[in-house]
């Protein structure tokens, strides 16, 4: 189980049926009711994709920015646009040079290399740009922190314009305009703008015409938002809607290149296509080393030269997920199980590139922060990943004075550090994350949008749920939940990776389901196991047969004793837990019935309990029968309709003949009932 709490919402009936009425599907109305979403209004205030562009200028020292901007602009001075190596800062880049250059500027690019140089401004980068006769320089995605590098500038006479949309610290640079929407005297009403939402904002405000610079650049700006993970409200939704259309028939040739080298020119562009397929092949460039790839490739006007360039940057692609792969192993048998409060990790030969990804991938399978460290020489560069809401950027402010610089925000950071001071920081964090997780305990939790019955899986229904596009930060594809599956069949597929099951609904349903990176799980079930399966369903397509299939995201074996020993031993329980756990009458009424089946005449019946109540839910067709069979046995129990003996793992019952007694008369039944209904 990756997962140990389900937090699955329960939608309200009522406006899951107004929703409906709306015109949103089955499935879609149950999550949009999961959400909070109690009528069609609020469903449109979330989905929606109209949202009006905040004027730019409400952004802090916006009017300084185009003021400097012009006067440069006027004097012919040359400019560079200063990015950074990820997919954000190179479309912010792009954005910001292109349009620049069809001002007439004479606008150059540079983009840091993560070995070389690593991230956002250095003084190397500013004296070489200075010898290049640059009197301008604009930081788009990076800056924010770039506090002596300001005053480097100073010092050259070289004009500094800082755009970033990273978390702050207590001072700004000091330089001609610092345009952050995180920004302490901040006034603008979005903050969650990515870095080439911002050089967007930068250009609608050197133009005027807000509207049409978005039409221009949209396909950039969804690129870089839904890269970097942007909630996606607000202008943020309205942008990437905008892109997402424009990629339909991509006109920039780059990006044209690229969808038809990743094979994906018969397929429609999703914020999935984006995140997952193009996305990693443009970080890809900057992950090599080579960022100034993707640069040309979205700026060529040249049709082979961006085939080109868009075959390069998958070969890229392959390269990263090989090296990838070769870090992970080396970091996994480095760990004996998960260490207390944080994942340290030192490598002297890993690639700088890479390293983030592989941070993430720990922070997941282990359940900690986790800090990977590149070493060369004296010093290493290092990449992290928090973990259960561990703030990442304050740690490493409370922890400064072992660094030598560091920049980044809550969920993702980097840093530089001395060899020598890496035993004491890594001490140090751990001190700190373990102090976190003792304060909040940390548990890995899921959000489930609500159960559903198997029945409900049909193709219109899923493809129904393509209302919640585009999905992502803030717009979370669904999160399904069945319960009480059996497993028919589970196989290893994918060389070893992945796991595919074929499983059987309570009320009979067959259920496809493909579990990714999860192929070690096949030794572990057998048929006629019982799971739950937390899942987004998709469409299937194979020989041109369209089926549903389950992406699982979690499995959870039934434990039928589990939940009803916890609520005797005075436990508290959550309220999905309790939904989970509380029979209703038809549940006591089958629990009866299979009773007189397998024990008839007064017979006593002995088990294993939760052998007995895996076969009781066997012939149910309620999804929850597995855990509510203890409950209705205790029930009748208490009602004198059966007598019932337990001792530790084993159960004996036997039908009471001759008896009755209603069913309002249990306490327990009716102390169940009310603390489901949260009374």
């Amino acid at each position: 189980m990756k997962y140990g709490i389900w937090n699955t919402a329960l939608p309200d009936s009522a406006a899951v049926d107004a929703l409906q009425q709306a015109g949103y599907s089955p499935l879609t109305a149950r999550v949009l009711a999961g959400r909070g979403c109690g009528t069609p209004q609020q469903a449109q205030e979330l989905l929606c994709a109209d949202a009006p562009l905040f004027d730019p200028f409400l952004l802090r020292e916006m009017d300084r920015a185009v003021q400097t901007v012009r006067q440069a602009l006027q004097l012919g001075q040359r400019i560079a646009v200063f990015g950074d190596y990820d997919v954000d800062g190179i479309t912010a880049t792009c954005l910001l040079t292109d349009f620049l250059r069809g001002m007439g500027a004479d606008c150059v690019v540079h983009i840091p290399g993560r070995l070389e140089e690593g991230y956002g401004l250095n003084a190397g980068a500013i004296r070489q740009l200075h010898a290049q006769g640059v009197r301008l320089i604009i930081t788009v995605d990076c800056g924010i922190t770039a506090l002596e590098e300001a005053e480097l500038c100073r010092e050259l006479g070289v004009t500094l314009v800082v755009t970033d949309h990273h978390e702050c610290k207590e001072q700004l640079p000091q330089c001609a305009a610092v345009v952050d929407p995180h920004r302490p005297d901040r006034t603008y009403p979005h903050t969650m703008l990515s870095g080439v939402g911002i050089a967007f904002k930068l250009a609608a405000a050197l133009s005027g015409d807000q509207d049409g610079v978005a039409r221009r650049y949209c396909d950039l700006i969804c690129l870089g938002t839904i890269a970097d993970v942007m909630t996606l409200q607000g202008e943020n939704r309205r942008l990437v809607v905008m892109g997402l259309e424009a990629l339909r028939q991509p006109q920039r040739l780059g990006l044209r290149a690229l969808i038809h080298a990743c094979g994906c020119e018969e397929q429609e562009i999703t914020a999935g296509t984006i995140g997952y397929i193009l996305a990693p092949r443009v970080n890809a460039a900057g992950r090599m080393e080579q960022a100034e790839l993707a640069v040309r490739l979205f700026l060529t006007q040249d049709p082979q030269e961006a085939d080109r360039l868009a075959e390069t940057l998958c070969r890229l692609n392959r390269e990263r997920q090989t090296i990838e792969s070769e870090i992970y192993s080396e970091a996994v048998s480095r760990l004996h199980g998960a260490p207390d409060g944080a994942i340290v990790l030192a490598g002297e030969h890993w690639h700088q590139g890479v390293v983030g990804i592989v941070a993430s991938r720990l922070s997941e399978e282990f359940c900690r922060p986790t800090f990977l460290i590149c070493l060369d020489g004296e010093r290493g560069k290092a990449s992290s990943r928090s973990y259960g809401g561990f703030n990442l950027f304050a740690s490493l402010t409370e922890l400064s004075g072992l660094l030598e610089g560091y920049g980044g925000h809550e969920l993702a950071a980097g840093f530089t550090i001395a060899r020598k001071n890496i035993d004491a920081f890594r001490a140090a964090m751990c001190r700190c994350a373990a102090a976190y997780a003792a304060s909040a305990p940390v548990e890995a939790t899921l959000q489930v949008d609500c159960e559903i019955e198997a029945s409900l899986l049909t193709e219109e229904n899923v493809r129904g749920l393509s209302q919640l596009e585009p999905c992502g930060a803030g717009c979370p594809k669904p999160v399904l939940s069945l319960s009480g599956l059996t497993v028919e069949h589970a196989m290893a597929v994918g060389s070893g990776k992945h796991l595919r099951l074929r499983l059987q609904a309570p009320d009979g349903t067959p259920v496809q389901a493909i579990f990714f990176s999860a192929g070690r799980l096949s030794a572990k079930l057998r048929p006629g196991d019982r799971v739950d399966a937390a899942f987004t369903p998709q469409i299937n397509e194979f020989r041109g047969r369209r089926t549903v299939q389950l992406n699982l995201i979690d499995l959870r074996r039934v434990e039928p004793t589990r939940l009803y020993d916890r609520f005797r031993a005075h436990e508290a329980l959550r309220p999905d837990e309790l939904r989970a756990l509380a029979p209703d009458r038809e549940d006591v009424i089958g629990v009866w019935n299979f009773l007189r089946r397998a024990a008839p005449g007064g017979a006593e019946l002995r088990d294993n309990t939760d052998r007995l109540c895996l076969q009781i839910a066997a012939s149910s067709p309620r999804p929850q029968a597995a855990r509510r069979a203890i409950a209705c046995l205790e029930i009748l129990a208490e009602l004198g309709l059966v007598s019932l003996r337990r001792s530790g793992s084993a159960i004996a019952v036997r039908i009471v003949p001759h008896r009755t007694n209603p069913l309002e008369n249990s306490v327990l039944f009716c102390t169940l009932r009310k603390l489901k209904a949260g009374d």
